[in-house]
């Protein structure tokens, strides 16, 4: 019984059977001639028959060489196939793994904590941070920049997506520090703000824009945007202008509270929610990887 024939030895055969020339497939496939000729010889001798008639005239196949190239040839496919599918394997392992946001996810610690994990998992793996301006409530996973995006809720077409709730906070609302209300340290009522106008997001954040104006606060009571923001320092600096006041998480408002901006507590508003999410039906399992590392992080 023939055993052990090699890949190596098929690749050789095969190539001496596409040139009929050992001095060219030597050369192809980068080895000696005489390292060649002794390993076609070698496999000859395993199979008991000569694979090829060498004279004067040249190279040719024998009848055994010609009823075994076309089973070389398709094992050699199927092996380079399945090198394909390890590499594809490998380099999945190996991939970039997008992670956008459009708020730091600071709270505690979170991300480096979340890093810390996942790369422990998935040495092999490459995060990417990718920053997205307010305009997109979703930090990228709308249009598939980002593979998973830390976000506040709610987002745009929300059952397109998978959450896992990282903080809820406070909303605060931010003002001038010549505000009328800016003086007391305590709460303010919501009650109190309804008739002040609103810094808001872009239209194009949808139900997030909502959100941050309070509509569903409001009772019907109608709102004055004093000014369009779509970053912090759009935010501060309309702050300063006096063109409006703005709610804030609570762990955003240091970001705002510089020179000439103070915050007040609010009540009779729910706390807003910050989120990881990721795509419900097409999430790799990188994403999933991530997704689990947050959920070990994220603070009790």
């Amino acid at each position: 019984m023939v055993m052990d024939v090699h890949g190596r030895d098929l690749r050789y055969f095969a190539a001496v059977a596409d040139e009929l020339h050992f001095t060219r497939a030597a050369e192809r496939l980068f080895v000696s001639q005489p390292a060649l000729s002794k390993q076609i010889r070698a496999l000859e001798r395993q199979l008991g028959a000569p694979l090829f008639d060498r004279d004067r005239q040249g190279v040719a196949l024998t009848p055994v060489g010609t009823a075994l190239l076309p089973h070389a040839r398709r094992l050699l496919a199927e092996w380079d196939a399945a090198r394909a599918a390890v590499d594809a394997a490998k380099a999945a392992q190996r991939a970039t793994l997008v992670v956008g946001m459009s708020t730091s996810p600071g709270r505690g610690g979170l991300l480096p904590a979340v890093r810390s994990r996942f790369t422990a998992a998935h040495p092999e793996a490459e995060l990417r941070l990718r920053q997205v301006g307010w305009q997109d409530p979703t930090a990228g996973l709308a249009d598939g920049g980002s593979d998973v995006a830390y976000v506040w809720l709610p987002l745009p077409d929300q059952h397109r997506y998978d959450h896992l709730v990282v903080a809820e906070e406070p909303r605060l609302v931010a003002l001038p520090e010549e505000h009328r209300l800016a003086a007391d340290a305590g709460p303010v009522d919501f009650a109190d703000l309804l008739d002040e106008p609103f810094l808001a997001l872009p239209q194009a954040a949808g139900p997030l824009r909502d959100y941050w104006l309070a509509t569903d606060e409001r009772g019907g009571r109608p709102l004055r945007i004093g000014a369009e923001v779509a970053s912090t320092e759009e935010t501060y600096e309309a702050l300063v202008a006096g063109l409006g006041v703005v709610l804030v998480a609570a762990g955003n408002a240091p970001l705002i509270s510089l020179g000439g901006v103070t915050t007040r507590p609010v009540r009779g508003l729910s706390p807003s929610r910050f989120a990881l999410a990721w795509p419900r039906t097409s999430a790799a399992p990188l994403t999933l990887a991530y997704a689990a590392a947050c959920r070990a992080a994220r603070p009790a």
